[in-house]
């Protein structure tokens, strides 16, 4: 199976909770302002990220979530 990691950017605070207890350090805060004025947290390494979850655990807005996707056999470059 395939996991896509997707962070609602307009929910995030940037309060940086999921930045701390990421094992692989694969969190950033943006440069970039949301809608609501806060600085949220992008994937800055995205390569890797094993998906363990534990952002979305931590995350108190619950902007932060893995899913699983059909892996159609190709292998998809992540930029």
């Amino acid at each position: 199976m395939k996991y896509e990691h997707f962070i609602e950017v307009d929910r995030c605070k940037g309060c940086g909770l999921c930045i701390d207890v990421c094992p692989k350090k694969v969190l950033g805060i943006s440069e970039a302002v949301n809608t609501k004025g806060y600085f949220p947290v992008y994937q800055a390494r995205p390569k890797d990220c094993v998906y363990c979850s534990t952002c979305c655990i931590m995350c108190p807005d619950v902007a932060i979530s893995i899913t699983e996707t059909e892996d159609s056999g190709k292998t998809a470059e992540r930029e």
